[in-house]
């Protein structure tokens, strides 16, 4: 609602008329009439003087029925509605700001964009609503619980994919994020390589019950934390805790942020023109993730960190699917419809009916190993690799 101020400056003057006259005759002192016109000694007695020597002329304010010197003009409103609609359409306005603001040079903030864009009819408030929840705290400092979760959607092109997303609890961190045809065991421990990788290692996982992270004897029933998944043991053996989620509701830092990556990803994937899986993690790698967490990271309550360093432990070795088989006659093993050779090696003739143990790296890569030695690796085809030097595991 627009406000009539010819009537306003009437109602002012008004009112001090009123409480000039009780001051006159001493039925107010100084400081209550400047308390009950809402300012300060100074500017009553300002204000006093300039009524005595002009009458109410000297209360006029000058500014009525002026333009301010700082308001927009129209050419400045047109280009910022016409930005919107021809390369932004459909952007909420923050983001739309941010992207006005650092790539086009406007310069007016964001309320003031957001009331040109509804006044226009190109975004609507959006009303808040929903269950009174109460706040999780965030843990105190970073790398006591990272969460790692898959959202499926249509981020680029015509197709549905998985972006896995690792991001710490205590800072919101995406601390690895990556498109793939489907979440799984694979995708799962690319994740958690990434974040030791870049950090180091942290005290707890927190995760949904899929059936790469759990065996759940019942359906929608508890999990079985015995009996452990691949995922479930390369946890165990890192010493990192892992959770499990009952509800989408204990997910919430999750979900509140594939929503944010939804409203945002998807749009500037779109701007750019990209419908390949790996241009998209290119661009999600070099430009989208670093201006996120610029954006959303958050000063955690304390300054110390819960990430550890790796010494000591082969964390490509553990983070890895691994699986026992039996050396062949003809020194192969068979592991998911490949055949593995198995080269000479210097300290035995032959490994035929040896326990081996067959390492699948999340790249695709394996390993074939005799204890902790690696007597064989394999490109994603399972074609023999050098060795180079000898690898043994963590104990």
């Amino acid at each position: 609602m627009k406000i009539n101020r010819t009537l306003t400056e009437a109602i002012r003057m008004e009112i001090f008329e009123d409480i000039y006259d009780r001051f006159e005759e001493s039925k107010l002192s100084c400081d209550e009439a400047a308390s009950l016109l809402g300012c300060s000694v100074r500017h009553f007695l300002r204000l006093r003087g300039a009524y005595d020597e002009e009458g109410l002329r000297g209360l006029a304010d000058g500014r009525v029925g002026k333009a301010s010197p700082r308001r927009a003009g129209r050419a400045e409103v047109k280009r910022v509605i016409r930005l919107y609609q021809t390369k932004y359409k459909g952007f909420s306005v923050r983001h739309f700001h941010e992207f006005a603001t650092r790539e086009h040079g406007v310069k007016r903030g964001y309320d003031w964009t957001r009331g040109v864009l509804a006044e226009a009819g190109l975004v609507t408030p959006r009303k808040r609503g929903g269950a009174h929840r109460l706040r999780r705290p965030r843990r105190p400092m970073a790398g006591m619980m990272i969460h790692q979760d898959a959202s499926k959607h249509i981020w680029f092109g015509e197709d549905y994919c998985d972006l896995v997303v690792t991001l710490d609890d205590a800072t919101s961190e995406i601390t690895s994020a990556f498109f793939c045809e489907e979440e799984g065991t694979a995708s799962s421990m690319k994740g958690v390589l990434e974040t030791i990788a870049k950090h180091g290692l942290f005290c707890s996982l927190y995760t949904d019950r899929g059936s790469h992270y759990w065996f759940t004897p019942e359906a929608g029933g508890k999990v079985d934390k015995e009996r452990l998944t691949q995922v479930g043991r390369a946890l165990k053996q890192l010493g990192i805790e892992h959770i499990a989620a009952y509800s989408p509701e204990a997910r919430g830092r999750s979900e509140r942020m594939f929503g944010t990556l939804q409203n945002r990803l998807v749009k500037e994937l779109a701007r750019k023109g990209i419908t390949t899986m790996s241009d998209a993690n290119r661009y999600l790698q070099d430009i989208y993730l670093p201006r996120h967490n610029q954006r959303f990271m958050v000063t955690p309550e304390s300054g110390e960190s819960a990430y550890v360093p790796t010494v000591g432990l082969d964390i490509p070795n553990i983070l890895c699917i691994q699986e026992q088989r039996v050396v062949g006659h003809d020194n192969t093993v068979h592991y998911q419809g490949r055949i593995l050779q198995i080269p000479p090696s210097p300290h035995r003739h032959h490994f035929v009916k040896a326990q081996v143990r067959v390492h699948h790296y999340p790249d695709g890569a394996m390993a074939v190993f005799h204890g902790p030695r690696a007597i064989g690796k394999y490109n994603q085809n399972g074609q023999p690799q050098p060795t180079g030097k000898e690898i043994k595991t963590a104990a």
